[in-house]
C-alpha cells in the first residue's frame, strides 16, 4: 500500500461505516493535505484502532481495517518535572518513542505554573506526533500534579527516578526486558532534591543514573526512553 497520511478521530465520530468529519478535519484533509473526493487516507482512533478510509465531502467511509504494529511491548509512564521551557518537546519526542503516558508534576524547583491551555496544548502536540510517528495509540497526558502525589499514586513494580549525583547503577543495567509497565521519573533544571530522592525511595522508586554528564531537563526523558525502546525492541545487545 502507497504511503497514506494519517488523521486521528474520536471514536464517537463513526456510525456504521462512516466517519462524520469536523471542520478542523475537513480543512486539515482538503486544504492543508490537499486530498479530494474519492482519496484515500489512514484514519486512527488513538486507542489501537487504524482503519483505511476513502474521504467524501463531510464525511468519510471505512473501507477496511488496518493491522498496526509499532507499540513497545510494555507500558511507559514518564514522570517528568516541567521544565521553564522545552516540555512541548518532551511530549512530542516521548510520543514518538512510544511513552504511554506522561505525567507533568510540580516539583520543588519547578518554576513554570501552566494554564489550562498549556495541557489542551500538550495533548494536541501528542495526538499530532503520533499520527506522525505511525502510533497505535495516542499516549495519556496528564495534569500537573505535585510530584509526592504522583509518585505514590502509582503502583507499577518496576519504579526508577533519575538523579545526576551519586554512584547508582545505570539505567540500562537495571531495565528488564520482559517488564510489563515502567515508570520513570525525569527531574527538573537543578534535579532533584534531597528530600524528594528520599520520598521517592520510600515509595518504592530506584534511583537510577542515565550516564556520567548532566543532562538538561528536556534531554534526559528522550535519553530514558531512548534506552527503554531499544531493550523492549532487544536492539541493546545484538
Amino acid at each position: 500500500m502507497a504511503q497514506l497520511q494519517r488523521i486521528a478521530i474520536a471514536p464517537s465520530q463513526i456510525q456504521a461505516n462512516l466517519i462524520t468529519l469536523t471542520q478542523e478535519q475537513q480543512h486539515y484533509l482538503t486544504r492543508v493535505l490537499r486530498l479530494r473526493p474519492g482519496d484515500r487516507f489512514i484514519a486512527m482512533d488513538g486507542q489501537g484502532k487504524w482503519w483505511l478510509s476513502q474521504l467524501q465531502i463531510e464525511q468519510a467511509e471505512i473501507l477496511e481495517p488496518l493491522t498496526v504494529e509499532t507499540e513497545l511491548s510494555l507500558g511507559i509512564n514518564l514522570i517528568v518535572a516541567l521544565p521553564k521551557n522545552g516540555f512541548d518537546d518532551i511530549v512530542r519526542y516521548s510520543t514518538e518513542l512510544g511513552v504511554t503516558c506522561i505525567t507533568p508534576v510540580l516539583s520543588d524547583r519547578t518554576l513554570l505554573n501552566p494554564s489550562p491551555q498549556k495541557l489542551e496544548r500538550w495533548r494536541r502536540i501528542a495526538t499530532e506526533a503520533a499520527e506522525q510517528s505511525e502510533r497505535a495509540f495516542v499516549p495519556t497526558i496528564l495534569a500537573p500534579v505535585a510530584f509526592n502525589t504522583a509518585i505514590t499514586a502509582s503502583t507499577a513494580t518496576h519504579r526508577y527516578i533519575c538523579e545526576a549525583r551519586g554512584h547508582y547503577p545505570h539505567f540500562h543495567s537495571v531495565v528488564k526486558s520482559d517488564s510489563r509497565e515502567i515508570v520513570i521519573a525525569t527531574g527538573p533544571e537543578g534535579g532533584w532534591t534531597e528530600a524528594e530522592i528520599e520520598n521517592a525511595i520510600a515509595s518504592g522508586f530506584q534511583p537510577v543514573s542515565l550516564g556520567r554528564r548532566i543532562l538538561r531537563a528536556v534531554t534526559a526523558p528522550v535519553v530514558a526512553l531512548t534506552l527503554i525502546s531499544a531493550i523492549s525492541e532487544n536492539i541493546v545487545g545484538e
